[in-house]
């Protein structure tokens, strides 16, 4: 079940998301809506079109029975029925009758929305395809970073800011986490539940020691100064065959600055390398690499949920929370979300967040790969979009936590996001556990 939420949270959200959606669109010229035809982007100017269908298909067509606003649309934005090498050769509406027609498909779902709360139904519909819209403009985000395109600007859109004095600095070292047996994924009564998420059962977890923050740049740069990606036995055979293929010596934003230094790209701008932030963009192979050659190893899915979610129940026990803080909603004194710092804080920054033991930022700043292979729970059966989870099953790996343009409003500390092992384009990271 979706607890109901009221129709002014709807309308917040829609408007909220299409905000971000504009606001990446702008300082891009036509040829860059465009963009090379990559494997691992989708031209903006299709995607934008996507994204607009989306809401109509799932909620005005296919739940209300409206018909549609585009002649074409079908044909053009199926994401499931268009094939991704075609989507740069399609006759797509252009620029200017798209965002005509994505302030028709959300005008006309604002205007079915009565006053107080909205059903259960719409509360779920309504919501999930918010969030997909929040999914995209996060990829729009990185293939911005991706193609060296501007920096965008993200305006406040009336959500909840902090005035907050930044911690900076390193945070070295592991806490003792004490294990149990606790319920990995969600439960029926929680809020809202992606279909990957249920059902919470019973898993095992022994007693580990993890990392107080993410690996950094400093310590990154360590690996690869040290010969790390030039020492094969530190990869494994699937890493090695992609580092040759890809020709990777280093992390892909990063340089050498002329003096033995880096230098790291952020979007179309070069900036020292700031060795007390998390590396980002670094992928499951580098990963595990960097682990290898510093006697670490990933955490497994359900040691970083145990870790982010189970607390002291202040009876001897522990119980389960919806974050690393507590059950308390996100608030931006806790987490690097949402965009607005435009990059990554030091890991020494938000204390607020920190779990139960004192590892900070399993939320925010960067997504944290983990050891394991994407799969389902038992008895997983699709939601309403019966693609979203169950076509990348046994293909992908599990990341967990969000990242700095992450928005909050839909991650919390079971969420698993899920990409290929060679993917170092999405604003990821790594969190490491003691082999002992």
């Amino acid at each position: 079940m979706t607890a109901q939420v009221t129709s002014e949270q709807l309308i917040f959200t829609l408007q909220s998301a299409r905000q971000r959606t504009l606001e990446l669109l702008e300082g891009l010229t036509a040829e860059q809506l465009v963009g090379p035809k990559l494997p691992i982007l989708n031209p903006t100017i299709w995607e934008i079109g996507h994204v607009a269908w989306f809401y109509e298909f799932f909620i005005l067509r296919r739940e209300y029975g409206h018909q549609p606003l585009l002649d074409r649309g079908d044909a053009l934005y199926d994401s499931i029925a268009v094939a991704h090498n075609t989507r740069w050769d399609l006759p797509v509406y252009p620029l200017g009758e798209m965002k005509d027609y994505m302030a028709a498909v959300q005008e006309t779902l604002i205007s079915r929305l009565e006053d107080g709360l909205a059903s259960e139904r719409d509360s779920y519909l309504y919501q999930f395809t918010a969030f997909h819209e929040d999914m995209h403009d996060e990829a729009f985000t990185w293939a911005r970073q991706t193609l060296a395109y501007p920096t965008p600007v993200f305006r406040p859109d009336g959500a909840v800011t902090a005035q907050r004095l930044a911690v900076t600095g390193a945070l070295d070292g592991d806490v003792h986490i004490p294990g149990g047996t606790f319920q990995l994924g969600s439960r029926p009564e929680d809020a809202f539940v992606f279909d990957n998420e249920k059902w919470a059962h019973d898993v095992e977890v022994a007693a580990f020691h993890m990392a107080r923050a993410p690996v950094t740049c400093g310590q990154f740069a360590e690996f690869v100064e040290d010969g790390g990606y030039t020492t094969d036995a530190y990869w494994s055979e699937d890493g090695l065959a992609w580092r040759r293929d890809a020709g990777a010596e280093h992390p892909v934003y990063w340089m050498r600055d002329g003096t033995g230094g880096w230098r790291v790209r952020l979007f179309d701008q070069w900036r020292d390398l700031a060795p007390d932030t998390p590396v980002v963009h670094v992928n499951w192979h580098e990963a595990n690499a960097w682990c290898s050659w510093a006697g670490r190893r990933l955490p497994s899915e359900a040691e970083w949920e145990f870790a982010a979610t189970m607390r002291p129940d202040g009876a001897g026990g522990l119980t389960k929370a919806d974050y690393p803080w507590g059950s308390d909603r996100f608030t931006p004194d806790r987490a690097n979300m949402d965009g607005f710092s435009m990059g990554c804080a030091e890991v020494a920054d938000y204390p607020a967040g920190e779990n139960a033991w004192g590892c900070r930022q399993l939320i925010g700043n960067v997504w944290e790969w983990t050891a394991d292979m994407f799969n389902p729970f038992d008895g997983f059966a699709p939601d309403d979009y019966k693609e979203y989870s169950e076509p990348l099953f046994g293909d992908t790996r599990v990341l967990r936590g969000g990242s700095w343009v992450t928005r909050s409003r839909y991650i919390n500390a079971k969420y698993r996001n899920y990409f290929p092992p060679h993917r170092q384009d999405i604003f990821a990271g790594f969190r490491t556990c003691a082999t002992n």
